[in-house]
């Protein structure tokens, strides 16, 4: 499939469920759940973990959406994560929408 189309059909999905399949969709074809899990604990903290740590922040968005790409360590203990760089910016943003929105 196209990538624009993916892109594309990621951000503008009308249906709120096929919305959330489609970034759960991005997590897998990203590799995100070699390192983490929705709901319990990895090799990183979980999605769930990650949102309610950010959720009072209005920076968390940008914060993760750089850190998906660049990586970063000691936020979460010793815990490191390794740069993404076949992240693309745009998924990154993506990705970083979806976690902060899970309760």
């Amino acid at each position: 499939m196209h990538r624009f189309f993916n892109l594309f059909t990621l951000v503008f999905l009308s249906s709120s469920a096929g919305l959330v399949q489609a970034n759960y969709d991005l997590l897998q074809q990203k590799n995100c759940f070699a390192c983490h899990y929705m709901d319990k604990r990895k090799y990183g903290p979980n999605f769930k973990e990650i949102s309610a740590k950010y959720a009072k922040d209005s920076s968390a968005e940008e914060l993760l959406t750089k850190k998906i790409k660049a990586g970063g360590a000691g936020v979460w203990g010793e815990d490191m994560m390794p740069p993404q760089p076949q992240v693309s910016d745009a998924e990154a943003r993506v990705i970083a929408k979806y976690v902060l929105s899970l309760k």
